[in-house]
């Protein structure tokens, strides 16, 4: 090996000590105290807008009178619908399902069942139905009872543009985090510095309500009463401050 290559190898050799070292030190530096704060904000609105699942049921012998029966009585729901102001975009059939109903036999002496024997068939037809007037809605749910819907009956009241009321949950999430972040630092001592990092879980869309059976519904004699309250939206906040010392 001749001097040259020497001096080469030992010039090298220092570059990556020199690379270790202040990989090293970055390693061993110590991160920047930083304070994470998390909050919740609501917003409440009086809905404008219900949406109803109603389902007819109808049994028989066969499939085709199950079916038939099923058919008259869903065309009579949803030319109810529309003579109510109901547009054809807020009707959706949302399940079909036909289905066996099954006769089991009692077990012989000796512990032998005979196959399940078809006795008849269940049809059912299920509807989504988005009603933007509520003025209307009692009145249609129980014209829906009257003309055959017997399965179903689930309402959730919601709002047809939630923006507004989610942007000031988000809003006062917040300022919720803000303050929150600003008495603890208060209290340490210390200041807050900039911020590093923000996330944001939104929970804005409503729980659906549960409304009566709509087999229950009958026993009304004029429109359903319904109350639809308020709708809570809710986002919370997730923010990371760094520190000032």
């Amino acid at each position: 090996m001749t001097f040259k290559t020497h001096i080469i190898t030992a010039a090298i050799g220092i570059s990556v000590l020199a690379l270790g070292t202040v990989h090293s030190n970055a390693q061993n530096k110590d991160p920047s105290p930083r304070i994470s704060v998390s909050a919740t904000g609501t917003s409440s609105i009086a809905p404008d807008m219900a949406i109803l699942n109603l389902s007819v049921l109808r049994q028989a012998k066969t499939a085709r009178e199950a079916l038939n029966a099923n058919t008259e009585a869903m065309a009579q729901v949803l030319k109810a619908m529309k003579d109510a102001g109901v547009e054809d975009r807020d009707l959706q059939t949302s399940n079909f399902n036909i289905a066996p109903q099954y006769k089991y036999s009692k077990p012989s002496k000796s512990g032998e069942r005979q196959p399940p024997e078809i006795v008849g068939y269940n049809v059912n037809n299920s509807l989504t139905v988005r009603i933007r007037n509520l003025d209307e809605l009692g009145t249609i749910l129980d014209k829906s009872v009257s003309l055959g819907v017997n399965n179903g009956g689930n309402v959730q009241f919601t709002n047809s543009n939630s923006d507004a009321p989610v942007e000031e949950a988000r809003k006062n999430a917040m300022q919720r985090a803000i303050a929150k972040a600003k008495t603890l630092t208060s209290e340490a001592g210390v200041a807050l510095g900039k911020i590093v990092l923000i996330s944001e879980q939104n929970r804005g869309r409503p729980r659906a309500k549960t409304f009566a059976r709509a087999a229950s519904l009958e026993v009304a004699s004029d429109a359903v009463p319904v109350a639809a309250g308020e709708n809570s939206y809710s986002v919370t906040v997730n923010v990371t401050w760094e520190l000032q010392q």
